[in-house]
């Protein structure tokens, strides 16, 4: 499989009133091109300030982070954040817009988007009309108009209630299978993690160091099917006896 990125010996260390503070310490691992890998840890251990440096919205202490040339990055935040002024079609090319890139291909290629994955009837509607989940659905959409290699997903579902959870994340990995992406999400579930996942990284409290790496093999075509799947149980109390405490 192609690397997208190569995480070598990555670390963080902020500086404070009362000292110097470790958030990640000698962190190393690879992305590969169309997987989805998932990083769970205990809270505060870390995951958002390793997303963030991936990101390029944050910067790293010391280490290298390798990545293919011309790396285009898509980033969608835990809350949808969509304008309510504007309406959903506005709303879906909102990236391209402030990356001045709003050209009649890329607003087709966006219209096209919301029309295959169930939008169609919607363009004109405001996000105070939509669900949380068709919110959430338009969020990924304005993120993939941008035309990403790799997606960066913090907690996505995290602001959903648990039924909402499990229908978006049903999507979420529809479009994404379909849209062939490659994907780093960071989760506080554990049962999540593992019906999207084809990898989960288990981080250590802070500062932050890879205690594990599992390869996630579930029968299932969705996340739905692969919750119901023999080993899942199994898998899922290894990892909670990875982590350092509640997540």
């Amino acid at each position: 499989m192609n690397k997208l990125l190569e995480i070598k010996n990555l670390s963080k260390k902020y500086h404070t009133k009362n000292g110097e503070i470790s958030a990640i310490d000698n962190i190393s691992f690879d992305v590969y091109e169309k997987e989805f890998l998932c990083i769970i840890g205990s809270s505060g251990c870390g995951k958002s300030t390793l997303l963030n440096i991936l990101a390029n919205l944050d910067d790293l202490s010391s280490g290298k982070i390798l990545k293919k040339e011309n790396l285009n990055i898509g980033y969608m935040l835990q809350e949808d954040a969509l304008m309510p002024w504007l309406n959903i079609l506005d709303n879906a090319l909102l990236g391209l817009e402030i990356r001045h890139e709003k050209t009649k291909e890329n607003i087709a290629y966006t219209k096209e988007l919301l029309e295959k994955y169930g939008l169609k009837d919607f363009l004109e509607k405001y996000p105070s009309q939509l669900s949380g989940g068709m919110r959430q659905r338009v969020a990924l959409i304005r993120t993939l108009a941008t035309r990403p290699d790799i997606l960066f997903l913090d907690e996505p579902f995290s602001a959903l209630d648990y039924v909402s959870r499990l229908s978006v994340s049903n999507d979420v990995a529809h479009i994404i299978k379909c849209e062939k992406k490659t994907v780093v999400m960071i989760t506080h579930d554990i049962a999540e993690a593992l019906s999207l996942a084809d990898r989960i990284i288990v981080l250590s409290k802070r500062p932050a160091k890879i205690k594990s790496i599992y390869d996630i093999s579930l029968e299932g075509e969705t996340p739905l099917e692969k919750r119901k799947a023999k080993n899942f149980a199994n898998l899922y109390d290894r990892l909670w006896k990875d982590l350092d405490k509640n997540v």
